[in-house]
C-alpha cells in the first residue's frame, strides 16, 4: 500500500511540473494542479477563452472560458468593439485527456487586413499555436479591437493531421461588420492544406458579429 501511495504522489507531482512547464511557455492553464489520467474514450474537448480588457459591452455571448467535447458547437461569442475603451482577448486550447489526437495540430493568427490599421489587431499577430494536450490549456491570447479606423482583422485557423475544425461566423445586425461572413447556421471548415479566415470588422454600426466552433476528429 504504501508503494502505491507512492506511486500516486510521483503521478501528482509528474502532473504539478507538467503544468508549471506550460505556463512558463505563454500558456494559459486552467489547471495548475494535478490531473489524473482521464478514463479511456473521452472526447477531445475544443476550448474558447473569451474576455474583456475595456469596456465588457464590446465582448458578448459567452465571455470567460468555456469548453465543448467534440463534435459539439461551443457557445457562440460576439465581437461588437467600437470606439469605446479596451478590446476582447481571445485564446483557444484542446483538452485531449485521451491523447486521441496525437500528430495533430492547430494555429490561429490574427493580423491587419491589406492597408488596414494594425492596431485594431494588437500586438500578437503571427502564428499562435493551439496547445492538444491532456490538462486544459490555452494558447496565447490575440487582441481584437477594430472600430472605425481603415481595414478589419483576419482570424485565420490552420490544421493538420486527423482534424477538422469547423466555423460558424454570422452578423447579428450590419452585415458590413463580418466581411464574407456566411448566414447563420452554415459553417466553413479547415481541415490539412485547408485554413479557415474570418475577417471582423466590428465598429459603431449596429449589432456584431457572432463567432463559434467545433473539432471533429476521426
Amino acid at each position: 500500500m504504501r508503494g502505491l501511495r507512492m506511486a500516486g504522489r510521483r503521478r501528482s507531482l509528474a502532473g504539478v511540473l507538467a503544468a508549471a512547464a506550460f505556463m512558463g511557455a505563454g500558456l494559459s492553464s486552467t489547471a495548475a494542479y494535478a490531473t489524473e489520467a482521464a478514463p479511456r474514450g473521452v472526447a477531445p474537448q475544443l476550448g474558447i477563452q473569451f474576455n474583456a480588457d475595456g469596456d465588457a459591452g464590446q465582448c458578448g455571448g459567452r465571455t470567460g472560458e468555456q469548453w465543448a467535447a467534440s463534435p459539439d458547437w461551443t457557445q457562440a461569442i460576439r465581437f461588437d468593439t467600437d470606439s469605446r475603451s479596451g478590446g476582447c482577448q481571445l485564446a483557444f486550447g484542446v483538452y485531449d485527456p485521451d491523447r486521441a489526437l496525437t500528430g495533430a495540430s492547430i494555429s490561429y493568427s490574427l493580423r491587419p487586413s491589406a492597408g488596414g490599421d494594425a492596431g485594431q489587431c494588437g500586438s500578437q499577430q503571427g502564428n499562435n499555436a493551439v496547445p492538444i494536450l491532456p490538462i486544459p490549456v490555452f494558447g496565447q491570447a490575440v487582441r481584437v479591437d477594430t472600430d472605425g479606423r481603415p481595414g478589419w482583422c483576419d482570424l485565420t485557423f490552420t490544421v493538420t493531421g486527423n482534424i477538422v475544425l469547423d466555423v460558424q461566423f454570422f452578423p447579428d445586425g450590419d452585415a458590413g461588420q463580418c466581411p464574407d461572413a456566411l448566414p447563420a447556421g452554415q459553417h466553413r471548415s479547415a481541415f490539412a492544406g485547408t485554413p479557415v479566415t474570418v475577417k471582423i470588422d466590428a465598429d459603431n454600426r449596429s449589432g456584431g458579429c457572432q463567432f463559434l466552433m467545433r473539432l471533429r476528429h476521426f
